[in-house]
């Protein structure tokens, strides 16, 4: 599964998943229309064979959360569903915490939850030394992510963009 999968980032990882030929892929996102259109575009690949299903959600709605784990049973999580354009969240920083680290919070206990092999993070160069609210809130998250670490059978992984 990989959630803020029709982002610029998430569209991009679920493209090599693909390759991979996985059992089944859940790309999670909260745009419909970003989401339809990638995945029409996938569709048009010979690598496409069916296995792909689209969920609309939000990942600080815990119940959706818990919904689609329930019902998909992933075994390995990619997390790139975030807010990432800085000047942007410098305007709304409460939108920033909410989703990056509320969201990532939201997320990891339900991997912890459903028994997940693997969380993976997509995180930001930003958040070294953070100077701005997009970063801050992207190492907050990578520090919590950290924590939950050895606490479970899941293996968390941070990764830097």
């Amino acid at each position: 599964m990989v959630t803020g999968a029709a982002g610029s980032i998430g569209s991009e990882l679920c493209r090599q998943i693909m390759y991979y030929k996985p059992k089944q892929l859940i790309l999670f996102d909260n745009g419909e229309t970003a989401l339809n259109d990638f995945l029409l575009e996938i569709q048009k690949h010979s690598k496409f064979d069916n296995n792909v299903v689209c969920v609309i959600g939000d990942v600080t709605r815990e119940n959706r959360v818990s919904e689609i784990f329930e019902t998909y049973k992933p075994e390995l999580l990619f997390h790139a569903a975030a807010y990432k354009h800085v000047p942007m969240m410098e305007v709304n920083a409460k939108e920033a915490v909410r989703v990056n680290v509320e969201g990532t919070r939201i997320v990891a206990e339900a991997s912890v939850k459903y028994g997940l092999e693997k969380f993976v993070m997509i995180s930001t160069d930003k958040a070294v030394n953070p100077t701005n609210v997009m970063g801050a809130s992207k190492r907050a998250a990578e520090i919590m992510v950290q924590n939950m670490s050895g606490k479970s059978k899941t293996e968390f992984i941070t990764t830097r963009f």
